[in-house]
């Protein structure tokens, strides 16, 4: 279950618009907790993108098919 914490934050109101308008949220709360779980999700794409996958060989790639077969 997740934690959520009563806070207060000094926002700038265009700023809140504007973030309200790209991501299609409604409320305050819901635009800065849309707008943070954006953050997290670029990072851990950049992240991503820059894993080489060295030890994906093609070997490993075998094992991992064969793992999910329901033989």
């Amino acid at each position: 279950m997740d934690v959520i914490k009563r806070t207060s934050l000094n926002l700038e109101f265009d700023l809140v618009a504007q973030a309200k308008a790209a991501l299609g949220t409604r409320g305050t709360t819901d635009t800065v907790t849309r707008a943070l779980e954006e953050v997290v999700r670029r990072q851990k794409l950049r992240a991503l993108a820059a894993e080489t996958f060295e030890d994906l060989t093609t070997e490993a790639l075998a094992e991992l098919r064969r793992a999910r077969t329901w033989e």
